[in-house]
């Protein structure tokens, strides 16, 4: 039965990694493994001491963002100037894209090896929304997104999907900025302030604030809720349990909806 009618909300838009998906596990390691090897190939060329990458860097620099900003980002944060570079750069390129590159081709060997797992409470609270009539999007900055989603069978789940190569097509702006959201919403025939932004990364509670949605709600995956709060997220959970379903979804809408 369509419930849609009762409900506040026409909308929400889902991030995938570490939201729908447990791949933000498999990023961050990804993540490691690239700039560990490179920053300890600097080390011998450039003489300079070897820092390990670590999951504050990730938090802070990263997650979230479109994969060559995250790149640019972290390099930044420790000084290091590289040429952008193209996105058909060579994984050997030491370029930001290269180096993106790199880390994209280790994400993708841990994917076609284990795989992806989903967060059972996501899962369903999106089944949920399904038969409830929901319009369901998913922004991600991934290019990656649709493989995930294949790999997990929920691609069909969505009715629109803006991710990484989406944004490269149309010349989105990335996290923080609210475009990839904001786009959802458009192809969902949806307003921004009746709908509502998942997200667990800084960047993406900071995309939906900037975009005037009408909740944005953070998952705090890594003992992060402060920064969650403290960077646009009207609401903060550890796990979409808490939620309690889509009734629970649309309480959260009303108490919190930008008037």
């Amino acid at each position: 039965m369509n419930r849609k009618q009762s409900f506040d909300f026409e909308a929400v838009v889902f991030d995938l990694d570490g939201v729908i998906t447990k791949t933000a596990i498999t990023h961050t390691a990804a993540w490691k493994k690239m700039f560990d090897d490179y920053l300890r190939t600097r080390e011998k060329e450039h003489n300079e001491q070897f820092r390990e990458f670590t999951q504050a860097d990730y938090l802070a620099y990263v997650d979230g963002k479109p994969r060559y900003n995250g790149v640019a980002s972290f390099l930044q944060s420790r000084e290091i100037s590289l040429p952008w570079g193209t996105p058909e750069d060579s994984t050997d390129a030491e370029t930001v894209c290269g180096l993106g590159n790199r880390k994209n081709e280790a994400f993708n060997e841990v994917l076609k090896r284990d795989g992806a797992e989903v967060y059972p409470s996501s899962k369903q609270l999106l089944l949920d929304l399904q038969a409830a009539g929901v319009k369901l999007g998913v922004a991600s900055s991934s290019k990656n997104c649709k493989a995930v989603l294949e790999a997990v069978n929920l691609l069909n789940v969505f009715g629109t999907r803006v991710d990484g190569i989406v944004s490269a097509e149309l010349g989105l702006k990335g996290k923080p900025e609210p475009d990839i959201f904001t786009t959802a919403c458009k192809n969902l025939d949806a307003k921004p302030e009746n709908s509502i932004v998942v997200e667990d990364a800084v960047s993406g509670v900071q995309a939906g604030s900037k975009g005037g949605f009408g909740l944005t709600l953070g998952i705090a995956r890594e003992a992060n809720a402060y920064e969650l709060q403290k960077n646009g997220a009207d609401y903060v959970v550890t796990d979409l349990e808490e939620v309690n379903g889509v009734d629970g979804l649309n309480n959260l809408f009303l108490k919190f909806r930008k008037s």
